[in-house]
């Protein structure tokens, strides 16, 4: 894609700024109260989607291949677990109830997406794993008449033919749901 006129406008960066701060809210997650910090990294994610056609995070660098990067289109796959162990995701977009209540304090982050090769070795391995899954277990054993998909987000799970346009949980697109059962 072009590179010209990928500064995105301030009314761009306000209404996704916005956008992201309702559907936090929703999902039980908190943006960084830092309002100027948070809007840097909205107009990265602009940015990066006006480059690559998705939202890759701003602090990470991407392949400009979605299917290499859909661990890294925000919400990224590591933000849950970021949460959990440090407070805030790698780049401090979402943070914990105890770092906006001032009882912890944030701290550097380490990144926990594993290097290209050692991805892609990973998701061989995963899908190996599931087609022995699928050989060992069967949906008559389950009764199921419908695969199960799961959203690699946030773990919502729904049973239907194809995974849901949106996550109704956490809003990431069909492509960031893989099939469970």
């Amino acid at each position: 894609m072009k590179e010209d006129n990928i500064e995105p406008s301030g009314e761009a960066v306000e209404k996704l700024y916005a956008q992201l701060g309702t559907e936090a809210k929703q999902a039980g997650y908190n943006l960084n109260s830092d309002a100027d910090f948070v809007k840097g990294l909205v107009k990265g994610l602009l940015v990066n989607e006006r480059r690559y056609g998705y939202r890759a995070c701003p602090c990470r660098l991407a392949s400009g291949e979605k299917a290499e990067d859909l661990d890294i289109i925000c919400p990224c796959d590591y933000r849950d677990a970021d949460l959990t162990d440090f407070g805030a995701c790698y780049c401090a977009l979402y943070v914990s109830k105890a770092v906006l209540a001032g009882k912890q304090e944030l701290s550097s982050i380490p990144e926990r997406r594993l290097p290209p090769e050692e991805r892609k070795s990973l998701e061989m391995k995963k899908k190996e794993e599931s087609l022995s899954l699928e050989k060992d277990i069967s949906r008559e054993a389950f009764r199921l008449s419908l695969p199960v998909w799961r959203c690699t987000v946030c773990g919502y799970l729904c049973a239907r033919d194809a995974p849901p346009e949106v996550c109704p949980i956490c809003k990431v697109g069909k492509e960031r749901f893989e099939r469970f059962i």
